[in-house]
C-alpha cells in the first residue's frame, strides 16, 4: 500500500447507503425549513391585503409553517443521528487500520518519530474527520439546495430585487479566495505543525517525567515546551492577522443588519418607482436572511473540510509507511548462532552509520559493544531483533537470513531490553509475563528475583497485582528491572541488552549481572555497554568507531594490546561521565 486514497475509498465504500441517507434527510429537512418562512410571508400578505382578513388563509399558512418546522426538526435530527453513528463506525475503522499498519511497520521506524506526533495522528487527526462524516455532507448539500429553492421562489416575484438580495452573498464569496492564497495556506500548515510540536512536547515531557526529574532535566524540558509554545504563538498571530480581514468581511456581508439594509434600499427604490408592490418586499426581507445562513454554514463547512483534508493527509502518511516485509515461506533458524556479514546501514541514503560489519556471536557467549557516541552501537543491536533491515549484507540467525524468518518465530528467539523502557498500564505480573502470558505465578516471581526486583514489588500496594501508573509509579531503574525480568522469563535463546541497568545503583547492577551470568547457559547475548565496568566478564568486546569494527577480543587481551580499546578504556574510567 503506497497511498491512502484507495484505502480511504475502501473504508468509506461500505457506508455509501448511510451517507446517502444522511444527505437525503438533510436536504428534505432543509427544504421543509423554508415552510415557516414562506408561512410568515403568506401571513403578511393575508394581513396586509385590503378588506377583511381571510381566516382560512391565515390558519392554512400557520398549519403549513408548523408542519414544515416539525418535518425539519424530525428529519435533521434523524440525519444527525445517522451521521454520528456513521462517524463512530468510520473512526473505529480508521483507528483499526492505523493500529494494523503500525503493528506491521519496522519497530525501528518508531524510534525515528516523536511520540506526540503519532499520538496526534491516531487521536486528534482521526477525530478531526468527525465534521466531514457527521456534519459536512448534509450541511454542504443543504447549503446549496436552500439558496437554490429560495432563489427560484424569489425570481418568480421580482428578478431585479432578487439580484439585489444576492449582493451580500456575492460579497461574502469574494472573500474566499483571500483565505486561500499561498501565504494563507502556508500559515495554516505552520499552525498545524505548531500544534503538533506542542502536543509532542507535552506528551514526551509527561511520559519521561521520572527520568527528567531523576537527572535534573526539568528546566531543560520546560524550556523545550516553552520554546514550542512561543513558536506557536508567533505562528498563530501571523495566521490570525492574515485571516482577520477576510473573515471580518465575510461576517459583515452575511450579517442580518447588512442584508436587511441592502434589501430595504433596493426594495424602496423599486417601490417608489412603482415597479414593486409593497407586500412583495416581505418575502425578500424574510428569505434574504435565509439565503445568508446556509452560505455562512458553507464557509464553516469549508474550514472543516480543509482541516479534515489535512488530517487525512497525515493519516495517509502513516498508512503509506511500508510494512516490514514478511517472508512468503518462513524458514526456521537452526540454532541461535548470530552472524553479521558485510552489513551496511544508514538512516539516510547519503550517510552510512554501519559500514561493512562482519561479526559472529556464538551461543553461550556474551558480546559487548563499546565505542564513542555516534559510532553505531545502538544501530547495530537494533538489527538483531530486525528493527531495521540492512541496506546491504545480511544478518543471520541459526544460518538463516532474518528476512526469511517469520516475525513470530523471530521474537520467540530474540528478546531485548533497552534503556528506554515502556511498561504497560497493567499489573506488574502481566508486565513481566507479557511474552509468556500462561506463565505461572512462581515463574513470574523467579524471574523477578533474578532481576533483583522482587522485594520492591512486594512493597507495592498490591504486590504483583499492582497496576502500574494507576496505583503506583516506578523509578527508571525499577522499570528497567521489570523489563529485564520480562526478558528472563521469556528465556529467549538470543538476548539483546542496550544498557539494561543504566538507571540502577551499583549494588543492584552487580546483582543483576550475577543473575544474568547464572542464567546464561547457551544463550547468545549482545550487550551495549555504556558503563565499562559492566563488560569485564564479557567473552568478546567489539570496539566500534565511525561505523566500523576497530578492535575485537577478550577485554584483558585488548587492554594488554594497548590499542584503541585501551585508549577508550583509560579515557572513560578516568572520567566516567564521558562513557555515555
Amino acid at each position: 500500500m503506497t497511498t491512502a486514497a484507495p484505502t480511504l475509498a475502501r473504508l468509506l465504500r461500505p457506508y455509501t447507503g448511510s451517507f446517502a441517507a444522511v444527505v437525503v434527510l438533510q436536504v428534505i429537512g432543509a427544504v421543509s425549513g423554508l415552510a415557516p418562512l414562506l408561512a410568515v410571508v403568506e401571513l403578511g400578505r393575508a394581513l396586509l391585503a385590503p378588506g377583511p382578513v381571510d381566516d382560512g388563509r391565515v390558519w392554512t399558512a400557520v398549519a403549513v409553517g408548523a408542519a414544515g418546522l416539525f418535518v425539519r426538526l424530525a428529519l435533521t435530527a434523524a440525519s444527525a443521528g445517522i451521521g454520528h453513528l456513521l462517524d463512530g463506525r468510520v473512526q473505529l475503522a480508521f483507528r483499526r487500520l492505523l493500529a494494523e499498519r503500525l503493528g506491521r511497520v519496522p519497530i525501528g521506524w518508531f524510534s525515528r518519530r516523536r511520540t506526540g506526533e503519532l499520538a496526534k495522528v491516531v487521536g486528534e487527526d482521526v477525530s478531526a474527520v468527525h465534521p466531514f462524516i457527521a456534519h459536512t455532507p448534509g450541511e454542504l448539500v443543504s447549503a446549496f439546495v436552500v439558496p437554490l429553492v429560495s432563489l427560484v421562489y424569489l425570481l418568480t416575484i421580482d428578478w431585479r430585487l432578487t439580484l439585489i438580495t444576492l449582493i451580500p452573498v456575492l460579497l461574502a464569496i469574494l472573500q474566499v479566495p483571500l483565505m486561500m492564497t499561498p501565504s494563507r495556506l502556508r500559515e495554516q500548515e505552520e499552525f498545524d505543525r505548531g500544534m503538533a510540536g506542542i502536543s509532542s512536547a507535552v506528551v514526551e515531557f509527561v511520559q519521561g517525567i521520572a527520568v527528567v526529574k531523576a537527572f535534573g532535566g526539568t528546566g531543560r524540558a520546560h524550556r523545550r515546551f516553552l520554546t514550542a509554545a512561543d513558536a506557536f504563538v508567533g505562528t498563530f498571530t501571523r495566521w490570525v492577522r492574515g485571516m482577520a480581514g477576510p473573515a471580518a468581511g465575510m461576517q459583515l456581508a452575511l450579517s442580518p443588519p447588512f442584508v436587511l439594509v441592502v434589501v430595504l434600499i433596493g426594495g424602496t427604490i423599486l417601490i417608489t418607482g412603482g415597479e414593486l408592490a409593497p407586500a412583495d418586499l416581505l418575502p425578500f426581507l424574510v428569505l434574504g436572511l435565509g439565503l445568508t445562513a446556509p452560505v455562512a454554514a458553507l464557509g464553516h463547512g469549508f474550514d472543516e473540510l480543509q482541516a479534515a483534508r489535512r488530517a487525512v493527509g497525515r493519516i495517509r502518511d502513516v498508512l503509506a509507511v511500508p510494512p516490514l516485509p514478511e517472508p512468503a515461506n518462513p524458514v526456521a533458524p537452526q540454532g541461535h548462532r548470530v552472524e553479521l556479514r558485510d552489513v551496511r546501514f544508514g538512516y539516510e541514503d547519503d550517510h552510512e552509520v554501519l559500514r561493512g560489519i562482519d561479526l559472529v556471536l556464538e551461543p553461550g557467549t556474551v558480546t559487548a559493544i563499546v565505542g564513542p557516541s555516534g559510532s553505531g552501537k545502538s544501530t547495530l543491536v537494533h538489527l538483531l531483533p530486525r528493527f531495521f533491515d540492512p541496506a546491504s549484507g545480511s544478518v543471520l540467525l541459526g544460518g538463516v537470513d532474518l528476512r526469511e524468518v517469520g516475525s513470530r518465530e523471530l521474537y520467540r528467539t530474540v528478546s531485548f531490553v533497552f534503556q528506554d523502557v515502556r511498561l504497560l498500564r497493567a499489573s506488574v505480573a502481566d508486565n513481566i509475563a507479557l511474552a509468556v502470558p500462561r506463565a505461572s505465578h512462581d515463574d513470574v516471581v523467579r524471574a523477578a528475583k533474578q532481576a533483583n526486583i522482587h522485594e520492591r514489588i512486594l512493597e507495592l500496594p498490591r504486590g504483583y497485582e499492582t497496576v502500574l501508573e494507576d496505583e503506583t509509579g516506578l523509578s527508571g531503574g525499577e522499570a528497567q528491572r521489570i523489563s529485564l525480568a520480562r526478558a528472563l522469563l521469556a528465556d529467549a535463546p538470543v538476548l539483546v541488552l542496550d544498557e539494561a541497568t543504566a538507571f540502577a545503583d551499583p549494588q543492584t547492577e552487580s546483582a543483576v549481572r550475577r543473575a544474568l551470568a547464572a542464567s546464561q547457559g547457551d544463550r547468545t547475548t549482545l550487550v551495549i555497554a555504556h558503563r565499562l565496568e559492566t563488560i569485564v566478564d564479557a567473552d568478546v568486546v567489539v570496539m566500534l568507531e565511525n561505523g566500523t569494527i576497530a578492535e575485537r577480543g577478550k577485554p584483558a587481551d585488548l587492554l594488554a594490546r594497548n590499542g584503541k580499546f585501551a585508549e577508550f578504556w583509560h579515557a572513560h574510567t578516568e572520567d566516567p561521565g564521558e562513557s555515555r
